[in-house]
């Protein structure tokens, strides 16, 4: 993220059951203990609240699956909210949990519901959105970033229906082409349902959705082998550039135009080569530092002065010298990205 730059309060939730995006941003032993607390309010919300209370539960962060579960027990809101995870001055963490599936389970269980008008039913499928209103109004966000599986199972149904706006990333690859087709395959569906349930519905429960259907932002391309002869005009291996040269088409084919945020390049990635190509091994060191790659130098001089006890246990070397002025410009590239994807999404 290069909201500090942008100056851009942004909160990210993490609702992909694998926590990818958690555990990009925190240590394990950080995240294991919160699901630990939670273990028993997971279980059963009800008997846990009536055993410990909410009160001291909730004075400390607490995972995306224990703001749901109340909702998932057929329970009543919580009234008061834990605090996020803050992992930069301008940008917070509500992290996911594995234990998501249950929840999956019950959207597919009480999908039905929402043609009766239930009002536990529509509960449960908002209840995504409200969480996200809850805390931009707390916490006045700019933006609120969910992350989702790459799947198109209930729980991402829900999701990507229920938010303002979507961009996929995709690699310049054969699945993440079909992805794209499904997507769009996807969201007509999608659409035809929502609009169904709209029309069943009372004035007051439809006010739990978003005034319009989704919009597209775009697709951004990943992790793109880099050639240096300038063969075209992404710079990339000829196999890559071949599924890069697709991607407008199959977006214009298969995500249909009233799907679309009306952006003038939206057939072009975002921030076009700027985060295109592959970092080598960038990633992997920051990830295992849990910082941006630009501020993996000092992150590392920082732990090797402060916990190098630390460092043993991350099996992190020390990044060669040679690469620190490569590291810091990843910034610039991610800087560029994170602009343009701020105009796209502020045409929603």
């Amino acid at each position: 993220m290069c909201t500090g730059r942008t100056r851009k309060k942004t909160l990210l939730i993490d609702l992909d059951p694998q926590c990818n995006m958690t555990i990009s941003g925190m240590f394990e032993e950080g995240l294991h203990q919160i699901w630990e607390e939670e273990d028993e309010f997971i279980d059963d919300f009800e008997a846990a609240v009536e055993q410990y209370g909410l009160e001291k539960i909730i004075s400390t962060p607490r995972s995306i699956h224990f703001l749901l579960k109340p909702i998932e027990d057929g329970l009543n809101e919580l009234t008061e909210y834990p605090p996020v995870i803050k992992l930069y001055d301008n940008v917070d963490l509500i992290p996911g949990r594995l234990s998501l599936h249950k929840y999956e389970n019950k959207l597919a269980e009480r999908w039905s519901g929402l043609y009766q008008s239930d009002n536990v039913s529509i509960r449960t499928v908002t209840n995504i959105r409200r969480i996200c209103e809850v805390y931009k109004k707390l916490n006045g966000y700019d933006y609120v970033l969910i992350d989702t599986s790459p799947s198109l199972g209930i729980l991402n149904k829900v999701i990507i229906s229920t938010v303002d706006g979507f961009i996929i990333p995709a690699l310049p690859d054969m699945f993440s082409a079909y992805g794209i087709r499904n997507i769009g395959n996807s969201l007509q569906q999608w659409q035809r349902e929502f609009e169904t349930i709209y029309k069943l519905i009372s004035e007051d429960k439809r006010a739990r959705f978003p005034e319009k259907f989704v919009q597209f932002l775009g697709y951004t391309i990943y992790n793109a082998k880099w050639q240096s002869k300038h063969l075209n005009e992404y710079d990339l291996a000829v196999a890559h550039n071949a599924y890069a040269k697709e991607m407008p088409k199959i977006v214009d084919w298969y995500i249909m135009s009233q799907n679309r945020a009306p952006v003038a390049d939206i057939m072009n990635p975002i921030g076009g080569v700027a985060v295109m190509h592959s970092h080598n091994i960038f990633p992997s060191v920051a990830q295992a530092l849990k910082c941006p790659m630009w501020l993996v130098p000092q992150t590392y001089k920082y732990y090797k002065e402060n916990n190098p006890e630390l460092l043993d246990t991350l099996l992190v070397e020390e990044p060669n010298p040679g690469h620190y002025k490569k590291y810091r410009e990843t910034q610039e590239n991610y800087h560029t990205f994170a602009k343009e994807f701020i105009e796209r999404a502020e045409v929603l």
